[in-house]
């Protein structure tokens, strides 16, 4: 199943270089005006109007190759058991848990260090957030 996935992929990267080279070899509906008055970008390798229809036909053959090997790699993603997940859950799954920091975390709450007395020392209040302004008829200043 993973080499016909590998080819698929290698199928897909090879159809999209082509059609992007195929793509930025043809010519704007610009330049058949020039070729109409006399241009010399009449007479190429594939005739007058040659070029534009093999090009323009490979282009989409091309389209049609990338396509199809769309939808067969979205289909196979989709028949993967479900058991798979992804490397993120897997990784918040065996993570462990980070330790607290600070004096608070080290100590078990049970226990007090000797050479305390049993009072026990004040805690700093944690920093509180700004408090909000004041919505409604109190934002307006009186005269």
């Amino acid at each position: 199943m993973n080499v016909v996935l590998n080819l698929l992929v290698g199928v897909q990267m090879l159809s999209a270089l082509a059609m992007i080279g195929l793509i930025l070899i043809q010519h704007g509906k610009g330049a058949d005006m020039g070729a109409a008055f006399g241009s010399g970008s009449a007479g190429s390798l594939f005739g007058a109007s040659g070029s534009a229809n093999f090009l323009s036909r490979t282009t989409a053959v091309l389209a049609a190759v990338f396509f199809a090997c769309t939808l067969l790699l979205a289909y196979f993603s989709h028949a993967r058991p479900a058991g798979g997940g992804s490397l993120l859950e897997r990784a918040a799954v065996g993570a462990p848990a980070a330790p607290a920091s600070g004096a608070a975390g080290q100590i078990p709450a049970g226990q007090i260090p000797s050479g305390t007395s049993g009072a026990a020392a004040p805690a700093k209040a944690p920093a509180s957030a700004p408090a909000a302004p004041v919505s409604g008829p109190g934002q307006i200043p009186s005269k």
